[in-house]
This record gives structure tokens, sequence and C-alpha cells, in this order.
């Protein structure tokens, strides 16, 4: 079977049983980052390594500047899934010879831009010359104290489902210029119990039910609640993708203080309840179309 044929999830689930372990691994490959035990620290290590790969991530049209902030914020969008906090970088550059020197430097003046957003020191990292398209890899390392991790697999059944600011519009530049959530993940693991999180890059119509099977739960969503993205419609908001917000669950019990903290917190920032948590039934867990697929061609 050809990777296109299988895709992400189906790909995945077959390569991680099989990687080599080791005891310092507090949570391993399959959540939005890898947290590990450093002898004598107090606090869990959060690494994550992401990509963006031309004509898969952006187009030409796209700039040069452009493409090195969306590098650097796509795997700090899943440092905010685990409410941790980014400290370093590393950068792998692969482009064609034929690449101009200048597209790099500006290439590199949105990474340090993107860096300097969340207090974020590059490293290192490496070059390396392909026949195309051009690619750019990030490894992003930093920490979470261990009362404050949030993993996919902590919901409840019943647990309430929120998603932070507007779902859609990915298609219309939104991808290039998105801010991950950080601030608003390390507010909400100080001020409350989150249970479950993740960010929604492959669209909520991928993003939730792996959310809810990380869990071993259902869901049950109202598509009339999902916020949108002016212009867009439900079908953008489940499955556009690259919206890098925040789906969380919490419990009901906290619905109340949690909304009208927020509207104090985060005025310019929505917050939406779109659903709950719920053991799995063939009437409450209705399938949601799905949102991006690595490996599968769109159309």
């Amino acid at each position: 079977m050809k990777l296109g044929q299988l895709g992400e999830d189906r790909l995945l689930s077959q390569l991680l049983p099989g990687l080599a372990r080791a005891r310092s691994v507090v949570t391993p490959a399959g959540d939005d980052c890898a947290l590990v035990e450093v002898r004598g620290a107090r606090d869990l290590l959060v690494l994550k390594t992401d990509c963006v790969v031309e004509r898969v991530h952006f187009t030409s049209a796209a700039s040069a500047a452009e493409v090195g902030w969306k590098a650097l914020m796509r795997p700090l969008s899943d440092f905010a899934a685990v409410s941790a906090v980014p400290e370093f970088a590393l950068v792998t550059l692969m482009a064609p010879s034929a690449t101009p020197a200048t597209w790099v430097r500006r290439l590199y003046g949105g990474l340090n831009r993107a860096a300097r957003r969340f207090e974020v020191a590059i490293v290192g990292g490496e070059t390396s010359r392909t026949a195309g398209p051009i690619a750019v890899a990030v490894t992003v390392i930093g920490f979470v104290e261990r009362r404050r991790r949030v993993l996919r697999s902590g919901g409840k059944d019943g647990d309430d489902l929120f998603v932070t600011g507007r779902l859609g519009g990915s298609l219309h530049g939104k991808h290039l210029r998105f801010v991950p959530r950080i601030h608003e993940s390390r507010w909400l693991t100080k001020n409350f119990r989150v249970h479950a999180m993740l960010d929604l890059s492959d669209g909520l119509g991928s993003d939730l039910p792996r959310l809810a099977r990380a869990s071993k739960l259902g869901f049950k969503i109202d598509k009339e609640s999902l916020p949108l993205t002016p212009g867009c419609k439900i079908d953008n908001a489940i499955s556009d993708g690259e919206d890098y917000e925040l789906l969380f669950a919490i419990s009901p019990r906290e619905r109340d203080r949690l909304q009208a903290s927020w509207r104090k917190k985060f005025r310019h920032l929505r917050l939406t309840r779109i659903g709950s948590l719920n053991q799995k039934s063939k009437i409450k867990n209705r399938k949601l179309p799905g949102g991006y697929v690595h490996f599968k061609k769109s159309g």
C-alpha cells in the first residue's frame, strides 16, 4: 500500500510501536510534543520538530519572511497544545542551488521575528542542497511543569469542548500569519484543570477525532455554534485546516468561571463551547467531514 492510500494516522500507527524507547520518556511520539525527564531537573523537557515544504505548506507567491514565520510558529503551536514554554530552536534549510541568497536572508528574517515574539533563541541547525522543492525543518526545545502538562488523552466523559479564536479561512493566507496560543495556554493551565488539548493544525474534522480517540471517548458538536472566520462556512471551519487554534476539554463545572475569566483576560479573542465528549455510541458519535490528511492528494 502506498502512502497516498494509507494516510498519516494509519502510517504512524504502524511506525510508532516499533520506535526505540527509554525510561526517561514520559510522553513518547504520538502526541503534540515529546516530554522527557532530565536527571536532576524539576520540570519536563519538551521537544518538537516540524517542517514546511514548498507546494505543500506554502506557494511561490508567499514571501520568504512569511515562510520563515510559519516554519517556527508551527512547532510553537504544538508547544501551546501541551502548555509548554519554548526556549531554543534549531533550523534546517534544504534548498536548490539556484535559490537566491536574498530569499534565504528574508526567510531567516521571518524566523528571527517569530523567535523574538516568544523569546526563543535560534542556536543552530543545518543547510543542505536539494533538487527541490525548498523545505525548512525546525526543532524547538523547552520545558513544562509536571503539574501543567496537558496531553490529548486526558479527556473525560461529559467534558465541555472549547475552541479559541475563529475557524476556517487558511486558504486565504491566514496560515502564514497566525500566532500560536502559547500565552493563552499557559494562562489556562495556571488557572484551570484542562483535561485534554491539541492545536487545530489539520482542521477540526481531523483533530477532534484524534483527541477523542486518544481519550477513548466519542464526541458531539453543535456545528451551528462553530466560530467562523468572516466569509467562511461551516464546512470551511471543519475541513480547511491550519487554524492553529486550541481545542481543549474541561469539566462543565468550570464552564461559567472559565467563560467569565476569559472575557476579562482576552477581550479580543473568542472562546467558544462547541460540544462535549461522551461515551462512544452510534447515536451521539457522528463523524465529521475530514480535515487535511497528509500524503493524500487534494481535490
